[in-house]
């Protein structure tokens, strides 16, 4: 491979709604020269919003995958949405990602000190700060934010708004700015000792410190994750995006910096097993998302070592099957470029999968690995849906089978009791998404009722109860009269847990009917007939 692994970057934006990811990405893009339009988000003329849906709400809700060039380095880049409801598509990219850009709005004021302290105290990070801005306020007020000091190089930077903000402009650091670089350059300087004998002595001696020094630092405190380093700017503004890129190649990790990515072996789950991240290691890669349409599925994989070729096969370990890759594409938002072959640290999209979903590994056959799947959250609200004729039954239940194939987080299922058909999500805006998707992109003339809440119960403390079972098996009718013991289960996830107490509780068949029954109330045998959730019931006995 042409391309070695050093100049490699595959990273995410991260931030909450509104706080400007999209517009980053979309400067990115623009000042690396992979596009020559700069999109805005409120004009739905986005690169990584491409979504009809996300061009109309102006937020993200599909995580998007993009490429460009940065110096000597080939940068991957993830999008995330900001809203909860859609955090499933930030987890599994986090998943597969080597660092990232998080995003922090200074609200309004641009409190850059404000956000800079909330980062420490709140999110008990470490923040170093590698630049400040050179004001504070709006373009219409005296303290304009027009620029930030460099703190590495204490230099001015300014950026031609003529240009759209493509000229940087490095200057030395006005007078009435002097004492505001002094001050943060101090504190950077100070907080970078533990980490380097070298600088301590030349601070101490009140040499300079050189920029080159400063970097290989703060690089190798950032891969240990020892420091945060904080710049400023705004993207809206065209201000402070190059510098930004620059951060990117100098203090992200590269995946040749990542430890091994580590597994078990599918047919002896005890035994370790490691993939460096080389291309002369066996293949092994995992699928963190899938595309779904009519036309079949695009599976985004990431690769952590080894190489894949198109026209090969491959094991998914986890449902011990063989798969073909018949295409390999190189993405770009919603445009796709066939390679080939891809290697190690490429994130790319595979189509011909027949049985691999998110979280599924992907692996050489005669090296098999197991890596840990991708788990998400359980859904926090339904809503009925029913097709207007029984033409449209069969079709809706074939593009739900494809929606749930493409987000892990969306649940479909028919109520036994009802004959409904029951959507669930994580939220309100995200089963809104959904019905939208299926009125406008496949055409289903279907009715929906409003949503329900699935909530769920639990319990304060302990009780001991004694409780009649009555339970028909195998044609015998089974009765006992039963003691368990109920208790709050924190270490449990969703549902109770049904466990006998040591020894001889009940005699079989007893005790496993008992325990079915405890099981199936755990579902829905609360208070007010929800499901129980972080419960423990224990069987003490019966007679």
């Amino acid at each position: 491979m042409a391309r070695k692994l050093e100049q490699l970057r595959n990273i995410g934006i991260i931030a909450h709604i509104d706080a400007g990811k999209t517009t980053v990405t979309e400067r990115m893009l623009y000042y690396s020269g992979a596009s020559h339009r700069m999109g805005e988000v409120d004009k739905g003329t986005t690169i990584t919003d491409f979504d009809p849906e996300e061009q109309q709400r102006g937020i993200t809700i599909r995580a998007a995958c993009v490429t460009f060039p940065w110096r000597d380095c080939t940068v991957n880049l993830i999008d995330t949405p900001g809203h909860v409801d859609f955090t499933a598509e930030v987890e599994r990219s986090l998943r597969v990602l080597d660092g990232g850009v998080v995003v922090f709005s200074a609200r309004e004021g641009a409190d850059f000190d404000g956000t800079f302290n909330e980062i420490r105290e709140r999110l008990e990070a470490k923040p170093v700060a590698i630049q400040v801005p050179a004001g504070a306020g709006p373009p219409h007020v005296q303290d304009a934010f027009r620029g930030v000091i460099d703190l590495v190089e204490m230099q001015y930077l300014t950026f031609d708004q003529e240009k759209l903000g493509a000229e940087v402009q490095r200057r030395p650091i006005p007078a009435d700015l002097h004492d505001l670089a002094d001050l943060w350059r101090g504190e950077l300087i100070e907080k970078l000792f533990e980490f380097s004998n070298e600088i301590a002595e030349l601070f101490l001696e009140k040499s300079p410190v050189p920029a080159d020094l400063i970097r290989r630092v703060l690089r190798e405190a950032t891969l240990h994750r020892l420091i945060v380093p904080v710049l400023c700017g705004s993207a809206l503004d065209h201000v402070g995006i190059q510098p930004l890129l620059d951060a990117v190649t100098y203090y992200l990790p590269s995946p040749s910096d990542k430890p091994p990515v580590e597994g078990v072996n599918p047919k002896k789950r005890d035994l370790r097993e490691i993939r460096k991240p080389n291309v002369d290691e066996p293949f092994c890669s995992l699928v963190f998302k899938i595309d779904a349409d009519q036309h079949g599925d695009l599976c985004y994989v990431r690769v952590y070592s080894g190489e894949l070729k198109a026209n090969s096969r491959v094991l998914n370990p986890g449902k011990d099957k063989k798969e073909n890759v018949p295409q390999l594409w190189h993405i770009q938002a919603d445009r796709r470029e066939q390679v080939s072959s891809v290697a190690a640290g490429d994130i790319v999209g595979i189509i011909g999968l027949r049985h691999s979903v998110t979280g599924d590994t992907l692996c050489d056959p005669q090296h098999p690995i197991l890596l840990e799947t991708i788990e998400f959250p359980d859904t926090v609200i339904s809503m009925a849906i029913e097709p207007e004729t029984s033409t449209e039954r069969k079709k809706l239940a074939d593009v739900l089978e494809m929606m749930k194939r493409q987000d892990p987080t969306f649940r479909a299922q028919e109520n036994e009791e009802t004959g409904q058909t029951l959507i669930s999500g994580m939220g309100e805006l995200h089963l809104e998404v959904i019905k939208h998707r299926l009125l406008r992109d496949f055409n289903l003339d279907v009715r929906v009722h409003k949503p329900r809440v699935s909530y769920r119960e639990t319990v304060e403390r302990a009780a001991d109860v004694v409780g009649a079972c009555h339970r028909q098996q195998g044609g015998q009718s089974l009765f006992a009269e039963v003691s368990i013991r109920i208790e709050p289960y924190p270490q449990g996830s969703a549902g109770a847990v049904v466990v006998p107490a040591r020894g001889d509780a009940l005699p079989e068949p007893y005790l496993s009917t008992v325990i079915d029954g405890l099981t199936e109330q755990g579902h829905g045998g609360g208070l007010l007939g929800c499901p129980l959730m972080r419960v423990k019931i224990t069987v003490l006995g019966g007679n």
